[in-house]
């Protein structure tokens, strides 16, 4: 019996061990993918770096463009548009004026009423509305004709509050968020659309023809005052309240920048006059490109793989459109090259802009000790369960590095602004406050990446430059700025 016993437990503890070998196999196999995947991770952390001096090569990178683009149609990347804005708000507007602001799948109607001098905007109303999607690859007949229905509808609820002076028409100001030639206040040419619409027979047109012809059509006594992109609405909103505001930026779905400047200061300037001596560009900074800039094989790829490659590629890496994408991209290679999430790859993965950037932000903001917000996002968006701690702390470590590179590099391009306007160093006895408007959801509402730009602004600008220095969120510039315009350029003003 007793050599039975000794081979018993000789063949139990064989077995043991045989158990222990596995698991330490497993172990190995598991710290190996893991080792693999962080090996992923950290080579996107390290291609993803903008330190100081970088940044500081992307901002002289972005004034000589704007130079370049000043100086001839076509010079730059940077678009440099000429807006017409030659006189902003000054608070003494008076009057009742409109505002259209159409940028995508829904368009806004304004009423604001303007009190002068130490009154402002005495009252507001607006109403939204949806365009139904046939409109938008329709004719621009039924597409301007159903705007302008929609208009005479909120005009003819104008309440004995909105008085207008005897004899003074109703004035609008047009915000138009596409590309356009523009070649006056209150006119312009389309270049293209974008944003789902496609009405072929409207590029080359003049959109304001086309707007009052609808308005005339529904019996509109209102001419259009001004034609406007939303950013330079968003600084018109700024300067009204504000007159230290010198520049705008929109940092939402897209991106895009607008700045006062010395209408001596542009080369391709038509000799017009200009009513203060400077006008207002608009940048389309979403263009610029630099051999500065971080590009990843993610970047690339996904520039490769959309709509408009090899445009819109400081868009791409600073925007909400696209942080979220750039993300998924990353936790995608992890999952197919090193099993992050398991042995078979989660499909909703596998899709493109499946992971919005409202939901990257939410993730990065999770500051519960499970991160369970981070569990649940990827639940109830990508169908990924039973993820562990270490996981879910890499995946937000991955959404700070996305976003950080994406907030240094828009301070980056403000700082180049500045240098373009010659404010981007103290001068002696100089204490004028530099304000920047702000719009736009992803400024507003992803708080580490607001909070990480004007942190990175403060560094590139030190503390002298940056004591003087204001970035104040302009709330709906787009919409009430058009009617700030409108009422700049007003006929009827005195």
């Amino acid at each position: 019996m007793g050599k039975v016993t000794v081979v018993v437990v000789c063949a139990a503890a064989m077995a043991a061990g045989v158990a222990a070998a596995v698991v330490v196999q497993r172990r190995m196999k598991r710290e190996g993918k893991w080792g693999k995947a962080m090996g992923i991770f950290k080579d996107f952390e390290e291609k993803c770096a903008t330190p100081t001096a970088k940044l500081k090569q992307v901002a002289d990178a972005m004034t000589v463009e704007m130079h370049a683009g000043l100086a001839s149609e076509g010079g730059s990347k940077l678009k440099m548009i000429i807006s017409f804005v030659d006189n902003l708000p000054t608070g003494e507007e008076k009057g009742v004026y409109y505002a259209l602001d159409l940028g995508g799948t829904n368009f806004r109607v304004l009423r604001v009423q303007l009190g002068g001098k130490d009154v402002g905007l005495v009252h507001q109303e607006f109403v939204e509305v949806s365009i139904p999607p046939h409109l938008m690859t329709g004719s621009s007949d039924a597409l301007f004709g159903y705007i302008a229905a929609e208009l005479a509808k909120f005009v003819a609820q104008e309440g004995p509050e909105f008085k207008r002076a005897p004899g003074n028409q109703r004035e609008l100001g047009f915000t138009f968020s596409f590309p356009v030639m523009q070649t006056s206040i209150n006119a312009g040419t389309l270049v293209r659309w974008t944003k789902g619409f496609s009405i072929d027979e409207m590029v080359g047109q003049d959109v304001v023809v086309e707007l009052t012809r609808a308005m005339q059509k529904q019996g509109l006594d209102m001419s259009v005052s001004a034609l406007v992109n939303d950013t330079v609405g968003t600084l018109a909103g700024g300067r009204y309240t504000n007159k230290d505001v010198v520049a705008a930026v929109i940092l939402g779905t897209g991106s895009n920048a607008a700045y006062v400047e010395r209408a001596q200061a542009i080369p391709k300037w038509h000799g017009l006059p200009s009513k203060s001596g400077e006008m207002v560009i608009n940048m389309e900074w979403g263009n610029f490109r630099s051999s500065h800039l971080p590009l990843t094989d993610y970047d690339n790829a996904m520039d490769a793989e959309g709509l408009n490659p090899g445009e819109q590629i400081f868009e791409k890496m600073v925007s909400g459109m696209y942080l979220g994408e750039i993300v998924r991209r990353v936790l995608l290679k992890m999952a197919e090259e090193a099993a992050f999430f398991g042995h078979t790859v989660p499909q909703k993965l596998k899709i493109p802009y499946t992971l919005r950037t409202p939901d990257m932000s939410a993730m990065h903001h999770d500051s519960s000790p499970d991160l369970k917000v981070v569990e649940t996002k990827l639940k109830d968006i990508l169908e990924i369960y039973n993820t562990s701690l270490r996981m879910r702390k890499t995946i937000v470590e991955l959404c700070r590095i996305v976003a950080t590179r994406g907030a240094r590099l828009a301070a980056a391009g403000i700082l180049g602004v500045l240098k373009k306007m010659g404010k981007d160093t103290a001068k002696d006895g100089e204490k004028q406050k530099i304000v920047i408007a702000m719009d736009g959801g992803l400024y507003e509402h992803y708080t580490l990446y607001s909070k990480c730009l004007e942190n990175t602004l403060e560094e590139l600008l030190g503390e002298e430059v940056f004591k003087n220095v204001v970035i104040e969120h302009s709330v709906d510039g787009s919409g009430i700025g058009a009617a700030l315009i409108a009422a700049s350029h007003s006929k009827f003003q005195d």
